[in-house]
């Protein structure tokens, strides 16, 4: 894992002689997330893969957020630990009636004993994305949200960079009932590294919409937020999210319409964000899941050009740069 760790901050300080975005303007030209990190290439959400995505020199880098069981704000994508970890031979014990291990279930401590996978499925035990990095071999650790955003912000000190931050809140319902607000405890974090306003480079997004609104008007939050959506959106919903969020972030594909032969057609989901004032920022751009495209040129081109989305979170924060750069 060391010379592992080596080789990526040795591709790091070779990429820091390469031009990068500096802070990045809201109103500005396409931006790129690194979904989960660099996560088309190392497990997601390990500081590794995080560590690679900014050597990159993506706009931001995606966090995840779920919380532990003494309220330490843990990376990784679900309240569920079984198909990214060795939760169920480090505690086989330890599962709820579903047979199932949730991260509140654990102290950090304990968690930070599990080694991190490829995400894989837990019945078949298939590696999710078999391309990617073996799920078998090396050694990845889960870290909290504190740690990530001290390597993000020492990094942008030792390298003269600026890249953001963009936190998810996950499942604030599920916490509540667990006892714990997540996005108190989160917000009070991001507070603590200097992440106070819309003018820190920093994007706060959650998919519960009573949740981010709550954030926005209860917890008086003053971060430029995002609204994660699942659906197509009626104009009167997409209304009511710009009396508090300042984006949304869709599936790429409620931005297409019918294909007409060779050419893509579009829903008004952009456009009609758009007279909002809401930045749209799709998800995700995978290079190993093209879907309806030819290429993942083609995808991103369509996306974020022909579609004209502000930007979109991908595993391959690499390529998708490159293409935008050719644009």
């Amino acid at each position: 894992m060391r010379n592992l760790l080596v080789l990526i901050l040795l591709c790091l300080i070779s990429s820091c002689q390469q031009s990068t975005p500096k802070q990045i303007n809201k109103k500005a030209t396409k931006i790129v997330v690194a979904h989960r990190g660099a996560s088309g290439y190392l497990p997601e959400h390990t500081m590794e893969a995080k560590a690679m995505a900014y050597a990159m020199h993506p706009n931001y880098i995606e966090q995840d957020i779920v919380l532990s069981k003494d309220n330490v704000p843990i990376v990784i994508h679900d309240i569920l630990l079984n198909e990214v970890t060795d939760v169920e031979s480090k505690f086989p014990n330890r599962s709820r009636n579903d047979g199932k291990h949730y991260v509140i279930d654990f102290t950090f401590k304990e968690l930070q004993t599990l080694n991190v996978t490829e995400r894989f499925n837990r019945l078949s035990a298939k590696q999710h994305y078999p391309n990617r990095f073996p799920a078998t071999t090396s050694s990845f650790k889960l870290h909290s949200l504190q740690q990530e955003i001290e390597l993000i912000q020492g990094l942008n000190k030792s390298t003269g960079k600026n890249i953001g931050i963009y936190p998810e809140i996950k499942k604030p319902a599920f916490h509540l009932k667990e006892g714990e607000d997540i996005s108190k405890i989160v917000l009070k974090v991001l507070t603590d590294y200097g992440y106070t306003s819309k003018k820190d480079n920093c994007i706060l997004q959650c998919f519960d919409e009573k949740e981010l609104e709550r954030i926005r008007k209860e917890l008086n939050s003053a971060l430029f937020l995002v609204q994660l959506i699942q659906y197509q959106p009626q104009t009167k919903k997409l209304a009511h999210y710009a009396t508090y969020a300042d984006g949304i972030g869709p599936w790429y594909k409620q931005l297409l319409g019918k294909k007409e032969g060779d050419q893509f057609t579009f829903t008004s989901l952009v456009a009609d964000a758009h007279k909002l004032n809401l930045k749209v920022h799709p998800y995700t751009f995978r290079a190993d899941v093209l879907g309806e495209f030819s290429s993942f040129k083609e995808k991103v081109t369509t996306i974020l050009y022909k579609a004209n989305a502000d930007g979109g979170f991908t595993d391959f924060p690499d390529k998708m740069l490159k293409i935008i750069k050719q644009q």
